[in-house]
């Protein structure tokens, strides 16, 4: 074992990778089977897989706690929110993944939480939401918005009044943000996105530093069947093992393309929070010029996924689930490892063509 606190990016490379054994794997082999033999670590497929250990485990070891995979990151959020008690308060940002607003709205509509929508970024106002609450769900960034989140300082008031909290770190991963070291009980990933990094996966994972949490979403996950494939899980942790230089390329590309951005007469607003691959922005000429640029665009793919190597935008009202708040005009941008003079022209290009 090496002396020292080993970095993020050593632990991206290495952890999770089978024992060193004369003719053994460097990598954790794909484990193709529904029944194992009995004695081990789990017997059946969907209570356990071997494939699943070495995503579970850097992603673990990243973020500071033990990790779960999921299906989705929507199975994820849905194993988590089954947790909060009948008729519980759940608080959660009025910007967020409409995924996971979709749930919220439907257990609100059923009677099975009372919901609470506030501005992530109002610290005191979602302090003093979270009193009565069994749950605060944080977005931060959020989703498409941006705001940011005092992760800290809710989690420091939420566990003095005895409230959850589960932070959705897709978008910052733990490279840039641990929600766990911050005070907070869950954090939550799309691991479809910057994790895994390539667009070829559907995936989602629960991390905790809770044993008894941990029981409780492992249990779900069993019982839901919310569970996920071995190919998906050992495609995720060889993205990890790329994370800290794909992030670091695109995060660069990301800070140049919003100054460039916010200085074009053609861009109402541009939102950056200062790190990560994602910018939001308006153009002139309000939703219908939004809609025709994103489509028009020659390097810049027109898809609504984001965190892979390549770089997508999308409109984001164009989902009729998207929260009414966010603009009708908003791109959101999900800027990749391409030349950042080539993505460049790619944007002038098409803000030219409506001028």
């Amino acid at each position: 074992m090496p002396g020292h606190e080993l970095s993020p990016s050593t632990i991206a490379v290495g952890a999770g990778r089978p024992n060193r054994v004369p003719g053994g794997p460097l990598n954790a082999p794909i484990t193709l089977a529904s029944a194992l033999v009995p004695g081990g670590a789990s017997e059946y497929g969907r209570a356990g897989n071997p494939t699943w250990d070495s995503f579970e485990t850097v992603l673990g070891a990243l973020e500071g706690g033990r990790a779960l995979s999921f299906a989705s990151g929507t199975a994820a959020t849905s194993a988590l929110f089954d947790l909060v008690p009948s008729k519980a308060t759940v608080v959660a940002p009025r910007h967020a993944y409409y995924g996971t607003l979709t749930q919220l709205h439907e257990r609100a509509r059923r009677g099975q939480i009372e919901l609470k929508l506030v501005d992530i970024d109002n610290t005191q106002l979602v302090i003093n939401a979270a009193e009565s609450a069994a749950l605060v769900w944080i977005e931060s960034p959020t989703n498409p918005s941006l705001e940011i989140a005092d992760i800290a300082a809710i989690s420091q008031a939420a566990s003095r009044a005895g409230t959850a909290v589960a932070v959705d770190n897709t978008f910052a991963t733990p490279l840039r943000q641990k929600p766990l070291e911050l005070g907070a009980d869950f954090v939550v990933h799309s691991a479809s996105k910057l994790l895994s990094g390539h667009s070829d996966v559907i995936l989602g994972a629960v991390v905790t530093n809770s044993d008894r949490a941990y029981a409780a979403i492992e249990k779900r996950r069993s019982v839901l069947g919310a569970i996920p494939g071995a190919m998906e899980t050992w495609l995720a942790a060889r993205g990890i093992r790329t994370l800290h230089v794909r992030l670091d390329r695109a995060e660069a590309n990301a800070k140049e393309l919003h100054k460039r951005l916010s200085a074009s007469s053609r861009i109402v607003y541009s939102r950056y929070p200062g790190f990560g691959t994602i910018i939001a922005f308006e153009v002139a000429g309000g939703a219908q010029v939004a809609q025709k640029m994103t489509e028009q665009s020659d390097i810049i793919t027109y898809a609504t996924s984001l965190g892979g190597v390549e770089s997508t935008w999308e409109r984001r009202r164009r989902h009729p689930q998207e929260p009414e708040s966010v603009p009708e005009g908003l791109i959101r941008f999900s800027v990749g490892i391409e030349d950042v003079e080539d993505l460049w022209i790619d944007i002038q290009n098409v803000l030219a063509a409506f001028a």
